[in-house]
């Protein structure tokens, strides 16, 4: 992979949001690249190193990547066509080349269904009776003795004489 992408970069969502990276995703030969992380690392659960293989896994899902043997380490570095090892985690890939843009999706949508209507006749749990106790009053406090001082002076105008002037004779 080259060190500096060409082309124009390619904006990156994942789960609808802007994937923050140091290094922006690029189109070469029809595939998106990007780099390992942290495209590839937010979409796993876990991953580690296996000498210069990145191992990803994500549910029962286990996907290997190669990487150049001297950006084994350096995930942030290493451009990986970014497709492939996200569809084989599961997630959803779709590039919008107009737009530039590189949609992930990650959420997996549950069946949605309409809750069941009451049976009277079902077996239920009576409902237990839960011990709450009674708050107990805060003790207010009483003032007593002599009051304290004001210990900040009040600033008051100086006094002039009656009779004097503003002016310096």
């Amino acid at each position: 992979m080259p060190l500096f992408p060409p082309g124009a970069p390619v904006t990156v969502l994942l789960d609808g949001r802007p994937l923050a990276a140091y290094v922006r995703a690029y189109v070469a030969n029809g595939r998106v690249y990007a780099t390992a992380s942290p495209l590839l690392t937010r979409v796993a659960d876990r991953f580690w190193l296996d000498g210069a293989t990145l191992v990803l896994e994500r549910g029962e899902r286990r996907v290997r990547v190669a990487l150049p043997p001297s950006l084994a380490g350096q995930l942030d570095a290493a451009y990986v066509a970014a497709g492939p090892p996200l569809r084989a985690l599961g997630a959803s890939v779709r590039y919008d080349a107009g737009a530039r843009r590189l949609t992930v999706s990650t959420s997996t949508r549950g069946a949605i269904a309409s809750p069941t209507p009451f049976d009277p006749a079902a077996p239920s749990v009576a409902p237990n009776a839960v011990f709450t106790p009674m708050e107990s009053p805060t003790p207010r406090p009483i003032w007593t003795g002599s009051p304290m001082p004001r210990r900040t002076p009040l600033p008051l105008a100086p006094a002039r004489p009656p009779g004097s002037s503003t002016t310096p004779p």
